[in-house]
């Protein structure tokens, strides 16, 4: 009668066995899904910035609500995630991903069409036979103008539709936090000791795909009109190259969502635990302690008070921190992710604003020259690593002189700049001489019978090269052409040029940066790669070490929350012309100082990492130290100092860390 429930029971732990490998693969997809979200939104924000007229601070305050959300629930998934249920908690979390994802694309089926500011509002109708006179010489049009736009702002929409968007940042933030804590330790339960790295490492490994996927998602949006299908292209003055240019940023969040909610569907029928495969024969001593400790400790274990539990998770971050390897390492980190987090966010609009790109392919250059040669330098790490037979101190060393190579690097930065965009009456005069942008001053004799507005950004090209705030403020006088090949002539500002002998004719959109730039653009994507590469060769190595992998989150949340804020801010103090709204407000930023912003962005990001390597080179005679003094110990490793790395001599080389804790060590028994 007993042979039913063996049969049964035996049936049952082999179809647990054979989940396995669907629970593998749907973490990766979860780790795919959250990587491709998470570079959808550093891939939007100038579009975002330019849809909603913020400010860079603002956006980046935006972009920062997702470690926010990170902050709400992860002392609740660190304390109790093992607990419960942890394929379904993963599962919750991927929802709550995909409702933040469609959340932050809500907002645009909210807004009515997107109306870019304009001098010429009846410039793009395409039935228009009449010429257009942008030289407005009467003030009764000028009062017609005023009345229009103060119709437009009254039917405006709430100005505030970016919380929305700060909102579902922080909801994808909360859905996240339990993916890699509860899937890395449902490994670490359930598969074999030995294979567990392996898994790990191909979870980062399609994780890397996530960005390079979401930064050509991104490109391919922006290249896209915001109301594409609801507007009629032909009529639409702006380019992909203009800065009032906004993309169909929601789109990619409509995909993010439905990526998030389809890698929640698997979870949802895994069972709370598997089996563990069998482990072979020759196992250790060590192995069945460690065996019966997690019995013992499941067994034991009851609930406890909240107040005990705060008390004992206050002990436990006194200890760690009065680690001085670990502290020297998390203060060295928390420096680099600051100047990294900092430096991604808006890495695409410096490459807009220094080199004249497009944000199509600011986010396609992103996507395909600088992530692939980190995926390479990652995996090229771990075969030198695995080659050199690398212990701690030789990794700390190879990590440390590739990072600072990478960041000697990217200090080339400084050279490959461009000049600013030569504006008249703001970069330069009216006769193409450079003057301080603090002296500024659009109004020339040369516009003077012009009723121009001061405030609107609708700049278009002079044959002569240089680019005018607006065709009124150039002078012209009549137009042919509609749309996107509208023409300006009889502009009577090109005259005054010094140089200038021929047309006197202005075309829409800004004059291209010169060869010269496009040429350093090009030196600038090879910087990148060399730099990104270098990098990535040590972040292998320093992800073995025990100290070190500590909790990356300890560094992550306190970068990336303010270091996108004041980034943001200082590069706001470098706007040169501010857009305007329907309502007369102040808009996003349309005209940088180029020389500024290189000198704030790059600047910033090398004031930060540069004191890290200090700390580093601190956080290398700890270690060192630490490995002298155990000469006179009991001979670990066949005696050698620099022994490769495994996990049983992580556990013993973290017991003897300078005050290390007893909560450390017990993690690793």
């Amino acid at each position: 009668s007993c042979l039913p429930n063996l049969s049964s029971t035996v049936h049952r732990i082999s179809a647990l066995e054979s989940l396995w490998p669907a629970f593998l693969a749907a973490l990766s997809f979860s780790y795919l899904s959250k990587t491709l979200s998470g570079t959808i939104m550093k891939s939007s924000i100038t579009q975002i910035e330019r849809r909603f007229d913020l400010t860079s601070s603002t956006v980046g305050f935006i972009d920062g609500s997702f470690e926010i959300g990170n902050l709400l629930v992860i002392a609740f998934v660190s304390y109790f995630g093992a607990k419960l249920h942890r394929p379904k908690v993963i599962a919750v979390g991927c929802f709550t991903m995909a409702l933040g994802s469609l959340l932050t694309a809500m907002p645009h089926f909210f807004m009515g069409y997107y109306k870019y500011e304009t001098s010429s509002h009846t410039a793009s109708s395409a039935n228009l036979t009449s010429s257009i006179n942008p030289c407005s010489q009467h003030q009764d049009v000028n009062e017609t103008l005023l009345e229009v736009s103060q119709s437009g702002c009254e039917k405006e929409p709430s100005s505030y539709m970016w919380i929305y968007i700060l909102l579902g940042n922080m909801l994808r933030g909360i859905g996240e936090t339990p993916i890699t804590p509860l899937g890395i330790s449902y490994l670490d339960d359930f598969a074999k000791e030995e294979d567990v790295p392996v898994y790990v490492a191909c979870l980062h490994t399609i994780a890397m795909l996530g960005p390079m996927f979401g930064f050509l998602l991104g490109s391919l949006c922006a290249k896209l009109y915001v109301d594409i299908g609801f507007v009629d292209l032909g009529n639409i003055t702006i380019t992909p190259q203009d800065s009032r240019w906004v993309g169909a940023w929601w789109l990619g969040f409509l995909i993010g969502g439905v990526t998030s909610f389809l890698a929640a569907i698997p979870f949802c029928f895994l069972p709370k635990s598997l089996k563990k495969p069998e482990e072979d024969n020759d196992k250790t001593s060590y192995g069945l302690l460690e065996n019966m400790r997690k019995k013992l400790t499941l067994a034991q274990s009851k609930p406890r008070k909240w107040s005990v539990i705060l008390k004992d998770f206050y002990t436990s971050l006194k200890k760690v921190l009065s680690n001085r390897m670990y502290f020297t390492f998390l203060c060295c980190s928390l420096l680099q992710f600051n100047s990294f987090i900092g430096f991604l966010t808006y890495k695409p609009k410096y490459m807009e604003q220094q080199y004249g790109q497009s944000t199509s392919k600011s986010n396609f250059l992103i996507g395909l020259t600088t992530l692939p040669p980190v995926g390479i330098g990652i995996f090229l790490g771990g075969l030198i690593m695995k080659k050199y037979k690398m212990g701690i101190i030789g990794a700390t060393k190879f990590a440390f002189i590739m990072s600072f190579l990478a960041y000697v690097t990217t200090l080339l930065h400084f050279f490959v700049g461009c000049e600013n965009h030569v504006v008249a009456g703001m970069t330069v005069s009216y006769e193409g001489k450079p003057i301080p942008y603090h002296e500024n001053a659009i109004f020339s004799e040369c516009n003077s019978d012009c009723k121009c507005a001061s405030n609107v950004w609708d700049p278009v090209c002079g044959d002569n090269g240089l680019t005018y705030v607006s065709a009124c403020l150039a002078g012209c006088t009549t137009s042919v052409g509609h749309g996107k090949s509208t023409v300006f002539q009889n502009c009577s500002c090109l005259a005054v040029s010094s140089s200038w002998t021929g047309n006197n004719s202005v075309t829409l959109g800004q004059c291209p940066k010169s060869e010269d730039c496009s040429m350093k653009f090009i030196y600038y994507t090879v910087i990148q790669v060399i730099s990104g590469f270098c990098y990535a060769l040590g972040v292998k190595l320093t992800m073995s070490f025990p100290v070190i992998s500590c909790d990356i989150f300890a560094c992550f949340v306190p970068a990336g929350i303010p270091a996108p804020v004041y980034f943001g801010a200082l590069i706001d103090k470098t706007c040169l012309k501010w857009g305007s709204t329907s309502c007369g407000q102040q808009g996003a930023c349309r005209l940088y100082d180029s020389n500024a912003y290189r000198y704030v962005y790059l600047g910033l990001s090398a004031v930060l990492r540069g004191p890290s390597y200090l700390i580093g080179i601190l956080f290398y005679i700890l270690i060192k130290k630490d490995f002298q003094n155990k000469k006179s110990r009991p001979i670990v490793n066949g005696g050698r100092e620099d022994a490769p790395i495994n996990k049983e001599d992580n556990c013993k080389i973290k017991e003897h860390l300078p005050g290390s804790s007893d909560v450390e060590n017990e993690s690793c028994i």
